[in-house]
């Protein structure tokens, strides 16, 4: 039996970071296996559902390289489908028509409330042979097993056993004809031949009543697997207030796909004590029995970590491609000067993210406009004038622009002047870059034209030559 798993959003949002999560996971599982990844969109709630969300989803995925083998799948296109079920559940005895108004239900509610009991529908129309009432629309609702138990074998959480009579006999087709979720996806999953379902456990809930009705349509079960929440810091499920947001962001905000995926991979799997994970690794190590029951805790400063990581050893090629845009964002033209990916050698142990990268980068590209003020008024001092101008003369005489013969350069000039380096290095560094934070001078110079970094000199030379002595 080939694996088949799937991933199923609802288009009412953005890809969030538990759904990337959950695809991933079932993207890991299915390719562990040789199997099969299907995307469906689950969009029957008209109201919530918009183009937007399946646009963030699909983008999200893309840029997640969550790569699918079928889909997407969308279940407003399969409305035919579920009432076709829905009527060989009625053909069969499993479903039955229930002709109670909201006020009904709501004094069932009351009364069950009232008794201390679950307040739920107590199966009025379940048996009635009443002939229906005039004016009232019915809706289907499946007829639930009155009697034993439901055993999930779950995959993650072990064995979870619920009574039957716990369970009402839920809706599956409303009074306009529209099909509800635990219908749809037990069709889906029925239809899609879908062996492996691996999604959050706030489904946990919906589970057994999904596998009375697979029961009741004689389908097999798939495994279940139900992931364990992902929590904010203060150990509450993630939400917006802890700064939940579409997985998109982290693009916006300069992270690699590769790094974030590392990240989500590890929270609630784990394999020995290893945290960085390429791409073929996760593929061959996942598996669902190493998934965690508890949740994990969503940590901004370990994802940073990994960021940091993924920015010191990806590829220089690879990472100068996902800097591009960021640089293109913010109006600096690399077309010009030093090679993007000599850039990123010199900048990666430092950045975090790409936008650290990206604006840190800037400075190769165009002469700052103006100086960190602090460093200006500790550093470009008259006296100063004639430390950048020895260096600056020493510059321009040097016939071969490299990093170890620039070193020697500005060596030669701090033992001629009798000065620490420091008194050199730091005007330098402000005069080239702006700012106080650069990789080595001579490697940063090495990057630059000669005449752009003998110009940057000139205008430091003027500035400090007015300064107060």
């Amino acid at each position: 039996m080939k694996v088949r798993t799937r991933f199923a959003p609802s288009p009412t949002g953005y890809l969030h970071i538990g759904g990337a999560r959950t695809a991933l996971f079932n993207y890991l599982f299915a390719r562990k296996h040789g199997g099969e990844f299907i995307l469906r969109i689950e969009d029957t709630d008209a109201e919530r559902s918009t183009e937007e969300s399946v646009q963030a989803i699909l983008d999200g995925m893309r840029w997640l390289d969550l790569d699918y083998d079928e889909g997407p799948f969308y279940q407003t296109e399969r409305f035919d489908r579920y009432r076709e079920v829905v009527q060989q559940l009625m053909d069969a005895g499993h479903a039955y028509y229930c002709y109670c108004t909201p006020a009904e239900l709501e004094t069932m509610r009351e009364q069950a409330t009232a008794a201390k009991q679950k307040p739920r529908y107590n199966g009025f129309w379940r048996d009635r042979q009443d002939p229906p009432p005039a004016g009232v629309d019915p809706v289907v609702r499946f007829r639930n097993p009155s009697s034993g138990k439901v055993t999930i074998n779950d995959a993650v959480k072990g064995d979870i056993v619920i009574d039957n009579e716990e369970l009402d006999d839920l809706i599956i087709l409303r009074s306009d004809g529209t099909p509800t979720y635990n219908l749809t996806v037990v069709v889906d999953d029925m239809d899609m031949q879908i062996t492996h379902v691996i999604r959050g456990d706030d489904h946990v809930n919906n589970t057994p009543r999904q596998i009375n009705i697979l029961d009741a349509l004689g389908a097999p079960r798939p495994v279940y697997a139900h992931l364990p929440m992902i929590l904010g810091e203060d150990g509450k499920r993630m939400s917006k207030r802890h700064g939940a947001v579409s997985v998109m962001q982290y693009r916006t905000d300069g992270y690699l796909p590769e790094a974030l995926l590392n990240y989500l991979v590890r929270l609630g799997w784990s394999h020995q004590d290893q945290e960085l994970f390429t791409a073929e690794q996760m593929r061959e190590l996942f598996t669902l029995d190493a998934v965690n029951r508890s949740g994990s805790v969503f940590d901004n400063k370990k994802l940073d970590w990994v960021s940091q990581q993924y920015m010191q050893t990806t590829d220089a090629s690879r990472l100068a491609e996902a800097l591009q845009p960021y640089m293109t964002e913010r109006g600096i033209d690399t077309r010009h000067g030093a090679a993007l990916s000599a850039v990123v050698d010199v900048l990666r142990e430092r950045a975090k993210t790409l936008v650290d990268m990206a604006e840190a980068a800037r400075y190769f590209y165009v002469a700052p406009t103006a100086y960190d003020e602090k460093a200006k008024n500790k550093q470009f001092k008259q006296a100063t004038a004639n430390v950048l101008q020895d260096a600056s003369v020493r510059l321009a005489e040097l016939a071969t622009w490299d990093a170890a013969t620039i070193q020697s350069s500005l060596d030669a000039c701090v033992e001629a002047l009798g000065i620490g380096f420091g008194k050199l290095g730091q005007p330098l560094r402000l005069a080239i870059t702006g700012g106080t934070q650069s990789p080595s001078m001579a490697d940063t110079l090495a990057l630059m034209a000669k005449d752009d970094v003998l110009e940057r000199l000139a205008t430091a030379i003027s500035v400090c030559q007015q300064a107060e002595s």
